[in-house]
């Protein structure tokens, strides 16, 4: 495997001290999920101390530590603080290659417009990007320290739960370009207003240089705020992306298939069409994003929307399969793994495009603060406008959408995923499409594990249409 960092370099870049050679293929902070051949950071969080897991990283095969003492157990590079010591590789990892830079962020939409990049400029030149969600203060440094110096593009995501915390990780990344996906209701318990959380989102902005291109979603009605933000950073140049007939990277029209859609757009008023390989206006929308950022970089965009084809969404961000059972198939939508007002209503609405009854498991959504109940019931209006059959509601927050609709339509309703599902899966039955949605904390995997249990899962994939059907 290609080396990443020796310790000379790490040594260098980090004012440590190694008390041995060695050379190492990646960068780890959880000595459980180490791989052979990485260099375990023992980071001191909030809960835990990483320098009482190396030796069981040293076990697992890291080939050595970065500790703020000698270990015995292995090599170490020793610096005086190791949260500070992978910042600092961080920043190494950015000068020493020369790749361009994307950062990724916004209310929703960050981790599906991040793996949307990866796929279309893997094909162009080699592309690093975040693993999973690893947007934080831990996870972007430990993502950009992971950056091989030959990578020619680097797409990492920023993510946020209170102001002030997005700057110093765009300071660290020095974007070349940035996209903000949208701006909506999330996290808003640590917010005042929306415009406090655009102003967050603007961080961004920080740590571009004039150069730089900010990438924005002109449908957002934060747009001007976030355009505002980039220019009094610096930032000049500014595309748009979205329905809005001004919008750099325009939607002229999309056609919903099964599991994805058949999108016609314009960019810069040149016409392209593509199909998307995951369903739903919002997929369309963030896709036009990525395209727009494609054509910041100078890439392909031709190649780029030709593998939107190949776009899948993630496990528990809108996956979809098919259960077949003895008695026939159901469709499942697995939504289970985060939820807000704005990805809510966006779920509600693939929900309302599928065929047959249409069955909607809703668990809390979190961190909305004192305006909780009137977000939770005003997602009565779309659950009524999308024709959702049956709604299932788990979780204490949920009461207030749980009255504001018709006794007839909720399934059943309890303080828990565990007090509804027995129901769910009573209610479920060949030709239904279900889709389960909730904050991580409403633990609504569950749900999908049991209903996924009901029989065989078979993924779906959108149907191909040609340029000549769309």
């Amino acid at each position: 495997m290609t080396v990443l960092w020796t310790s000379e370099e790490a040594a260098s870049a980090t004012g440590g001290v190694s008390t041995a050679p060695w050379t190492a293929t990646g960068v780890s902070i959880d000595s459980r999920s180490l791989a052979p051949g990485e260099l375990f950071i023992a980071i001191h969080g909030p809960h835990s101390n990483g320098h009482d897991f190396i030796a069981n990283a040293m076990a697992n095969g890291a080939v050595a530590s970065m500790a703020t003492r000698n270990e015995k157990t292995g090599p170490t590079l020793i610096v005086d603080d190791t949260m500070a010591g992978m910042r600092s590789l961080a920043s190494h990892a950015r000068r020493r290659g020369g790749a361009k830079i994307v950062a990724v962020t916004g209310s929703v939409g960050k981790t599906g417009t991040k793996d949307t990049l990866k796929l279309a400029l893997s094909r162009q030149a080699e592309t690093h990007a975040t693993q999973g969600n690893l947007n934080n203060h831990w996870g972007l440094p430990l993502s950009l320290a992971r950056m091989p110096r030959t990578a020619r593009f680097g797409i990492l995501e920023m993510g946020m739960n209170s102001p002030g915390e997005i700057e110093p990780l765009s300071r660290l990344t020095q974007p070349d370009v940035a996209i903000v996906t949208n701006v909506s209701a999330v996290h808003i318990e640590f917010f005042k207003s929306e415009e406090e959380i655009a102003d967050a989102k603007a961080e961004v902005f920080a740590g571009m240089n004039k150069d730089g291109i900010a990438v924005l979603n002109r449908d957002n009605r934060h747009f001007d705020r976030l355009r505002n933000h980039a220019k009094d950073a610096g930032v000049e140049n500014i595309r748009s992306f979205g329905a809005h007939k001004t919008a750099d990277v325009r939607l002229v029209d999309s056609k919903a298939l099964e599991c994805g859609s058949r999108v016609n757009a314009e960019i810069d008023g040149a016409p392209i069409s593509y199909t998307l390989g995951a369903p739903g206006a919002h997929w369309v929308i963030n896709s036009l994003g990525a395209l727009a950022v494609v054509a910041a970089l100078g890439g392909d965009v031709d190649d780029a929307a030709r593998t939107m084809a190949k776009i899948r969404p993630a496990v528990g961000r809108g996956a979809q399969q098919r259960i077949q059972t003895a008695d026939g198939t159901f469709l499942l939508i697995d939504e289970s793994y985060n939820a807000s007002p704005a990805s809510t209503r966006a779920a509600l609405d693939v929900l309302g495009d599928c065929p047959g009854r249409r069955i909607a498991v809703l668990g809390d959504m979190l961190e909305l603060g004192e305006r909780s109940a009137e977000l939770h019931r005003a997602l009565a209006s779309h659950i009524i406008r999308n024709h959702v059959d049956l709604v299932f509601l788990a979780g204490k927050e949920m009461a207030a959408l749980r009255n504001a609709l018709d006794c007839n339509r909720v399934g059943a309703s309890g303080e828990s995923s565990e007090a509804v599902l027995p129901a769910v899966i009573d209610a479920v039955r060949p030709g239904d499409a279900v889709m389960v949605k909730g904050s991580l904390g409403s633990r609504m995997a569950p749900i999908v594990a049991a209903l996924k249990g009901l029989g065989t899962p078979q993924i779906t994939y959108p149907k191909q249409v040609s340029a000549e059907d769309g």
